[in-house]
Protein backbone atom coordinates (compact mmCIF):
# COMPACT_ATOMS: atom_id res chain seq x y z
CA UNK A 1 0.00 0.00 0.00
CA UNK A 2 1.28 3.46 -0.81
CA UNK A 3 1.95 5.54 2.24
CA UNK A 4 3.03 8.97 1.03
CA UNK A 5 0.77 11.35 -0.88
CA UNK A 6 3.14 11.18 -3.83
CA UNK A 7 2.92 7.39 -3.97
CA UNK A 8 -0.88 7.57 -3.81
CA UNK A 9 -0.92 10.05 -6.67
CA UNK A 10 1.37 7.82 -8.77
CA UNK A 11 -1.05 4.91 -8.24
CA UNK A 12 -3.95 7.08 -9.48
CA UNK A 13 -1.94 8.27 -12.48
CA UNK A 14 -0.79 4.76 -13.36
CA UNK A 15 -4.38 3.54 -13.38
CA UNK A 16 -5.45 6.39 -15.70
CA UNK A 17 -2.54 5.73 -18.04
CA UNK A 18 -3.26 2.00 -18.05
CA UNK A 19 -6.89 2.55 -19.04
CA UNK A 20 -5.92 5.08 -21.71
CA UNK A 21 -3.25 2.81 -23.19
CA UNK A 22 -5.59 -0.19 -23.09
CA UNK A 23 -8.15 1.60 -25.27
CA UNK A 24 -5.45 2.64 -27.73
CA UNK A 25 -4.10 -0.91 -27.97
CA UNK A 26 -7.62 -2.19 -28.54
CA UNK A 27 -8.13 0.25 -31.41
CA UNK A 28 -4.77 -0.77 -32.85
CA UNK A 29 -5.70 -4.46 -32.79
CA UNK A 30 -9.05 -3.67 -34.42
CA UNK A 31 -7.39 -1.73 -37.25
CA UNK A 32 -4.95 -4.58 -37.87
CA UNK A 33 -7.77 -7.13 -37.84
CA UNK A 34 -9.77 -5.04 -40.32
CA UNK A 35 -6.92 -5.24 -42.84
CA UNK A 36 -6.88 -9.04 -42.65
CA UNK A 37 -10.67 -9.28 -43.08
CA UNK A 38 -10.77 -7.30 -46.34
CA UNK A 39 -10.50 -9.31 -49.54
CA UNK A 40 -10.56 -6.42 -52.04
CA UNK A 41 -7.05 -5.09 -52.69
CA UNK A 42 -8.07 -1.43 -53.10
CA UNK A 43 -10.01 -1.39 -49.83
CA UNK A 44 -7.25 -3.33 -48.10
CA UNK A 45 -4.70 -0.71 -49.15
CA UNK A 46 -6.83 2.05 -47.62
CA UNK A 47 -7.19 0.08 -44.39
CA UNK A 48 -3.45 -0.64 -44.46
CA UNK A 49 -2.65 3.06 -44.72
CA UNK A 50 -4.78 3.82 -41.68
CA UNK A 51 -3.36 0.91 -39.67
CA UNK A 52 0.26 1.78 -40.49
CA UNK A 53 -0.29 5.39 -39.50
CA UNK A 54 -1.80 4.34 -36.17
CA UNK A 55 0.98 1.81 -35.51
CA UNK A 56 3.57 4.54 -36.08
CA UNK A 57 1.78 6.85 -33.66
CA UNK A 58 1.62 4.15 -31.00
CA UNK A 59 5.33 3.38 -31.32
CA UNK A 60 6.28 7.06 -31.07
CA UNK A 61 4.16 7.45 -27.94
CA UNK A 62 5.74 4.36 -26.38
CA UNK A 63 2.56 2.29 -26.25
CA UNK A 64 4.29 -0.46 -28.27
CA UNK A 65 7.95 -1.04 -29.09
CA UNK A 66 9.19 0.34 -32.41
CA UNK A 67 10.31 -3.11 -33.58
CA UNK A 68 6.87 -4.51 -32.75
CA UNK A 69 5.30 -1.79 -34.92
CA UNK A 70 7.79 -2.46 -37.73
CA UNK A 71 7.06 -6.19 -37.63
CA UNK A 72 3.29 -5.65 -37.75
CA UNK A 73 3.62 -3.19 -40.63
CA UNK A 74 5.77 -5.63 -42.59
CA UNK A 75 3.30 -8.47 -42.07
CA UNK A 76 0.33 -6.31 -43.09
CA UNK A 77 2.12 -4.99 -46.17
CA UNK A 78 3.09 -8.50 -47.22
CA UNK A 79 -0.51 -9.67 -46.81
CA UNK A 80 -1.93 -6.79 -48.87
CA UNK A 81 0.66 -7.20 -51.62
CA UNK A 82 -0.24 -10.87 -51.98
CA UNK A 83 -3.97 -10.20 -52.48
Amino acid sequence: MPITEQAKKRVRQAEKHRDHNRSRKSKMRSLVKNVYEIEDKAKAEEALKEAVSYLDRMSVKGIIHKNNAARKKAQLTKYVNNL
